[in-house]
């Protein structure tokens, strides 16, 4: 009998990363985070709106991301809370990631911060940025799909 994985916890999502780029691969990376950080984010008081990846120097940095420190926090510590986090990737994936940006143009965005096995995860997206008239065509999309469910539902 094998135990089964328990499923990450959601804690934070970037909804406007996919209405701005498209997707092409999804990573997962660790974060290195301060302790006043994991509460914060055990609390729920994360936040992905702004947040990019940066690479520099063979490594990869979440800049942007707004941690909210609890009025609790330590008091030794001086919490940032859009402190730049170092992100925790393979040498494999991290040289696959900064080929794609250097050479082919491609961007990196957080798109989703979750717990899995008690450790914080953030999904990372290799993205290519959409143009104005691919952004109407989704919103065209996303309303003909709600109206039609509306009729569906009215007859």
């Amino acid at each position: 009998m094998t135990k089964d994985a328990p499923a990450p916890r959601l804690i934070a999502e970037n909804r406007k990363a996919r209405f701005d780029y498209f997707i092409e691969e999804r990573y997962e990376a660790g974060l290195a985070l301060q302790g006043w950080e994991v509460k914060a984010m055990r609390a729920g008081r994360a936040q992905l709106q702004e947040a990019y990846v940066y690479l520099r120097g063979g490594e990869a940095f979440l800049i942007g991301a707004h941690l909210s420190p609890l009025p609790t926090a330590s008091t030794h510590v001086t919490p940032d809370p859009v402190r730049t986090r170092k992100l925790l990737l393979k040498r494999s994936e991290l040289q696959g990631l900064i080929g794609a940006v250097e050479r082919r143009g491609y961007t990196i965005v957080p798109l989703e911060l979750y717990w899995k096995n008690g450790r914080a995860k953030v999904q990372v997206g290799l993205a290519k940025g959409k143009k104005q008239h691919d952004k109407r065509a989704v919103q065209k999309e996303r309303d003909w799909q709600r109206d039609k469910a509306r009729l569906l539902r009215r007859g």
